[in-house]
């Protein structure tokens, strides 16, 4: 599910990313509502990955799609140039991606015992007071 949850935030991102080129520097409400709506999306499933993710990896996958959708889609409604060079970009992330998606379904998981059945980021959180 946390990588579901991820997918999600990475829709959130994109609409986030090309909302704010339609909001003209937020003078226009519709697209600035928008985008303030994506953001508050994209941050909120992001979170809900990030427990069950490790944060250096949820991230970077978020990153990753969001900014991949964000050219593409750019290219499609903004007319935006789509070079060899960006395209030999995006299958360097895109293989990124997919190498962290690896590295976690492949990485040893911890026998939870009585004393461990916390989640591993309860203990990453800082105590607060």
């Amino acid at each position: 599910m946390p990588w579901i949850h991820l997918l999600i935030a990475s829709v959130f991102e994109v609409v986030f990313a090309l909302g704010t080129e339609a909001t003209h520097g937020f003078t226009r409400l519709g697209p600035s509502l928008l985008t303030a709506a994506a953001a508050a999306g994209g941050i909120f499933f992001l979170s809900l990955a990030l427990k069950s993710l490790d944060v250096g990896v949820g991230y970077t996958v978020w990153t990753g799609i969001g900014s991949v959708g964000t050219v593409v889609f750019a290219t499609v409604i903004f007319g935006e140039e789509l070079s060899a060079l960006k395209v030999l970009a995006f299958v360097l992330i895109i293989g990124g991606v997919l190498g962290l998606k690896l590295a976690d379904k492949f990485s040893p998981v911890e026998a939870a015992t009585p004393e461990t059945a916390e989640p591993q980021a309860a203990e990453r959180r800082p105590a607060t007071v």
